[in-house]
């Protein structure tokens, strides 16, 4: 795919904005104070920090300006302010946050504006860098809505998943996947991807079945019906651990009404389990002792990988155009989950469905660097949690259709279960 204009990226930027602000333009300035979580960021911080990362790049790296803050750096760094010590800032009011990001906006705006045809491929470079990242923080910014138990934020979320959508049904069932050698990460193309895609580089995987689709409410619900949080014997040590400590009996937002149905939370609201949709917020702890209940295992990167790009690479499981409504949930464009049976169009070439969007997926394959990794110019993106986070594949409803592809690589503690997190399931 050719890289954006400094039009183009005119728009997307201010796109980001409109959908950053959205998150949090219905709060009362008391609901911007959050309570101290390990697991989220205060909205103000995360307002203010989005503004700083644009600015750094854009206008004093690349142009060499003087911050429009004093504080900016001490407020905002994120590799120099401790997560905890965000609660004891004294942050900017909402007016001055808001004047913050519209300033750094409209003076990267204008500096990509001014170019034109003739567009500095760094600037387009940290240009994307700033897109994706505050792209990164939308996404960030709803879950921190979940985790609070905020109502649902109507200008960042589309409608509920349309009638197709919510009908579609289950897709059981595996995909055999012949074992093959090929090329798994990013080409350098001069297309943008982040510094842990690349480079591409030879890998192996053995024959093996694959789930078509993603673990339902539905099936997960058999396994908390089982006991399956009670049973040692289906628990990684480290999982164990957790289970123990975090006394957890069902996934975080699910509560057990008096004549035994599942109810989920969905932000603010109660709701019964959607049986044919991707169940979400559980960790790797939790798919990886439901898959052992099932006698099955988490994919590795390589296989996940491989399934989704089929033996051409694709750049999307369908092919190379890019997502669209028919291919995937992504965007926001709905408000929730669709059954897993949902968007034929977007299948990879092995029959497997909903590799991008609906929900982020676990695998079994801790993050670490491929052969030959160099950081990227924003150096604290990836190598600092090499060897302590585990590798999530393919995006949720709530990621960006502009920011995923199949070789993009999330990543997070394997304890996390506030996040848009679901996962399939590989035969043993």
């Amino acid at each position: 795919m050719a890289p954006p204009s400094a039009l183009e990226l005119v728009v997307l930027l201010r796109d980001a904005r409109r959908r950053l602000l959205a998150c949090v333009e219905d709060l009362s300035d008391a609901e911007l104070r959050v309570p101290q979580l390990a697991i989220v960021n205060p909205f103000a911080w995360e307002l203010g920090h989005v503004a700083w990362f644009q600015e750094r790049w854009n206008l004093r790296h690349r142009a060499g300006r003087s911050a429009l803050r004093a504080d900016a750096d001490e407020l905002f760094d994120s590799s120099a302010v401790a997560h905890d010590t965000r609660w004891e800032l004294r942050l900017p009011e909402r007016g001055e946050l808001l004047a913050y990001l519209a300033g750094t906006l409209d003076a990267t705006c204008a500096r990509l504006a001014a170019a034109r045809d003739a567009l500095d491929p760094l600037d387009a470079y940290f240009a994307q860098l700033a897109l994706f990242h505050e792209d990164m923080h939308v996404e960030a910014l709803l879950y921190t809505r979940q985790t609070l138990g905020l109502r649902r934020p109507r200008g960042a979320l589309g409608p509920e998943s349309d009638e197709a959508e919510a009908n579609a049904g289950p897709l059981a069932g595996d995909v055999e996947i012949p074992g093959a050698a090929f090329q798994m990460g990013a080409e350098r193309d001069g297309t943008f991807v982040f510094d842990n895609e690349l480079d591409a580089h030879a890998a192996t995987v053995a024959t093996f079945r694959i789930a078509r689709a993603a673990v339902t409410q539905g099936e997960f619900a058999e396994f908390v019906e089982a006991r399956g949080y009670g049973r040692r014997e289906l628990w990684s040590d480290a999982g164990w651990a957790w289970r123990v400590a975090s006394a957890a009996r069902q996934p975080v937002y699910w509560l057990r009404e008096s004549n035994g149905r599942w109810l989920r939370r969905r932000f603010d609201r109660w709701v019964a389990l959607a049986e044919h949709r991707p169940v979400l917020h559980v960790n790797a702890f939790e798919a990886e002792a439901y898959c052992r209940w099932r006698g099955r295992r988490l994919p590795s990167e390589a296989e996940w990988e491989h399934a989704a790009r089929g033996a051409e690479r694709r750049l999307f499981p369908w092919g190379t155009a890019a997502p669209e409504a028919r291919h995937a949930n992504l965007s926001a464009r709905a408000g929730d989950v669709a059954d897993v049976g949902a968007h034929a169009d977007g299948d990879s070439a092995f029959g497997c469905r909903q590799m991008l969007g609906n929900t982020w997926e676990w695998t079994a394959s801790a993050f670490a660097p491929y052969p030959g990794f160099v950081a990227g110019p924003y150096t604290d993106y990836s190598a600092p949690w090499f060897g302590t986070h585990r590798v999530l594949r393919g995006g949720a409803f709530v990621t960006q259709a502009r920011l995923i592809r199949a070789s993009w690589r999330n990543f997070y503690t394997p304890d996390r279960r506030d996040v848009w997190s679901g996962f399939r399931t590989v035969a043993t």
